[in-house]
């Protein structure tokens, strides 16, 4: 019986994957940047230029986003670690998405090479 690091280990060999060092160039090649993680940890922080997509609700948003819908498209997706962009690279694969790619080791990666990160802006009361 399989388990969830089984399946991510398995899409990780099926998917192409590149460097929080890279990913700046890959980001640039790009034609759209998702970030599969949850609402609250894209709201607490996230890539610049990312949209939203959680993976549980990803194949969902793509299929009803015109914009996203050309399986050409040139396609980045990260999460916090990778294993959640990695099944969800997958999942695209599999909806006939031609270039898809992750980031290996998610925004976590990205944060620790010191790339910069986007932040909500907080209003200020005072």
């Amino acid at each position: 019986m399989k388990n969830a690091m089984d399946l991510v280990m398995a899409a990780k060999a099926r998917v192409s994957e590149v460097s929080a060092v890279e990913a700046p160039a890959a980001l640039r090649e790009a034609d759209v940047l998702i970030d599969v993680r949850e609402e609250s940890e894209f709201a607490a922080g996230h890539i610049p230029g990312a949209i939203h997509a959680s993976r549980g609700l990803l194949e969902f948003k793509l299929s009803s986003n015109p914009a996203l819908q050309a399986r050409d498209l040139k396609v980045l997706l990260y999460c916090k670690t990778s294993g959640r962009a990695a099944l969800a690279a997958v999942a695209m694969q599999e909806m006939g998405y031609l270039n898809v790619r992750s980031i290996a080791g998610g925004f976590d990666a990205w944060v620790a090479a010191g790339q910069p990160v986007a932040k909500p802006e907080q209003p200020n009361f005072g």
